[in-house]
């Protein structure tokens, strides 16, 4: 059951410092979390131009030595930053499957294209 609230961001009953601290951190959240959408958000437009000139010059969706590489270095910046590297592995790993998603989708338009332009193949 959820516990009703005298104001947002804080339960009923709290000692007013801590529902000041608990709103101010809670605010805090919200606006990393609204960088963390915006940084994502920039990161795939660099990855949508590489897929597109992935597509353009025939290159493979997926580069598996790069994703290494970015991999290991990810998880000794988390460490540095002391946020679990294996919770890093796993982001970075899945915003790669969905980057790879993409290049595999823009690959597969640029040969549709090329297949209608052509004529049937």
């Amino acid at each position: 059951m959820e516990k009703s609230s005298d104001g947002p961001g804080a339960p009923a009953g709290l000692d007013e410092s801590v529902r000041t601290e608990l709103v101010s951190l809670r605010d805090s959240i919200d606006n990393i979390d609204a960088a963390v959408v915006h940084m994502l958000a920039e990161r795939f437009k660099c990855t949508q131009r590489v897929g597109r000139l992935k597509a353009d010059h025939d290159l493979p969706a997926a580069d598996p030595a790069r994703e290494a590489r970015q991999i290991a270095r990810l998880r000794e910046l988390a460490g540095s930053a002391k946020l679990d590297p294996a919770f890093a592995e796993k982001l970075l790993n899945f915003v790669i499957a969905e980057v790879i998603r993409h290049h595999e989708t823009i690959a597969g338009e640029r040969q549709s294209g090329e297949r209608d332009a052509d004529g049937p193949r």
